[in-house]
């Protein structure tokens, strides 16, 4: 046994060596640029675990930049589910999940985060494509159960887009990570979809602030759905596409300070989603009370409505947007 771990912790110090040696060749990987980003000086490229490829059923992550550069994204009307937290500095970073379609090209892909282990460990052994971390985290992605792709371990997935400029410009080809779509099956999050439930609230339009960010969703009755807007501006893709989301979650959570800073000295706010709290779901141009339950970091998020019943979403893509409780 202790040699086991022994050769697993070498292979793991060869793996960050090898990692951070690929980052410092990578112009804009391994340079945080602009507040936010949480990388700065001790970014570097993490190694893959020793089991590299994802398993059968694995879903992919990706974390996407939401800086008013970075816009318009790629491929984020194709996510199964977006969910938006809060970074440094008040400004928002986007993580989609994809479970039953792989567009060609997803970016520009950012940093990971802290909050985004926990929120992961819901997934069987996702696949997490990201630009590099803090050195200090690296560690910890490393002990994590998922499967860390970056420009430094998959460089063959990754590409520098023209138009932006780095670090603001880096795409993933997600069919160089996985081979095909996983299916519906592999969404473990506890989301049910189905029948609206009784009750409701109607809604037009619901704002969720950041300090230096906002997010909008705007009902459409003649799509039957809620069109996202951020920071003011209507949000679509590279193509022209209106992204739109079939249900919005909107997520009272406890966040925290980490342990990270950004290369400003910013800290990393840290993004709780395992225990419980309140929730408003909005769907079919209705606001619904909701509660949240997640026991442990493995279960999926359960969500009830005021009576205790199961609370259904929309078939379609789902937004979660995390909201400090107050």
């Amino acid at each position: 046994m202790r040699q086991r771990t022994k050769t697993r912790r070498g292979r793991m110090t060869a793996a960050l060596l090898a990692a951070a040696v690929a980052g410092s060749l990578m112009a804009g990987c391994s340079n945080g640029s602009g507040s936010g980003d949480g990388q700065g000086k001790g970014q570097t490229e993490p190694g893959d675990s020793p089991t590299s490829s994802a398993p059968p059923g694995s879903v992919l992550a990706v974390k996407i930049d939401n800086s008013a550069t970075a816009r318009p994204q790629t491929g984020l009307d194709a996510a199964d589910v977006v969910y938006a937290e809060e970074v440094e500095g008040g400004l928002s970073r986007l993580m989609a999940v994809y479970a039953t379609n792989l567009p060609d090209v997803v970016g520009p892909v950012r940093s990971a985060r802290e909050s985004d282990l926990e929120l992961l460990r819901q997934f069987d052994e996702p696949t997490l494509a990201f630009s590099g971390a803090q050195s200090k985290l690296l560690p910890l992605i490393e002990k994590a159960p998922l499967h860390a792709k970056t420009p430094g371990n998959s460089a063959d997935a990754f590409f520098r887009g023209s138009g932006k400029p780095a670090p603001h410009n880096l795409y993933l080809h997600p069919n160089k990570l996985l081979d095909s779509v996983p299916g519906a099956g592999a969404l473990t999050t506890g989301y049910h979809y189905g029948a609206a439930p009784g009750g409701g609230t109607p809604e037009d339009s619901r704002t969720v602030s950041y300090p230096a960010a906002r997010f909008t969703f705007t009902w459409s009755g003649s799509q039957h759905r809620w069109l996202v807007t951020m920071d003011g501006t209507p949000t679509v893709t590279n193509d022209g596409k209106r992204v739109t989301a079939a249900t919005v979650v909107v997520q009272y959570v406890k966040v925290r300070q980490s342990q990270f800073r950004d290369f400003l000295g910013n800290n990393t706010p840290f993004t709780e989603t395992v225990g419980s709290g309140k929730a408003q779901v909005l769907r079919d141009g209705r606001s619904y009370d909701a509660n949240w339950e997640r026991e442990k970091a493995t279960d999926g998020t359960d969500f009830t409505t005021a009576n205790g019943d199961r609370m259904n979403f929309a078939k379609g893509p789902v937004w979660v947007v995390f909201a400090k409780a107050p």
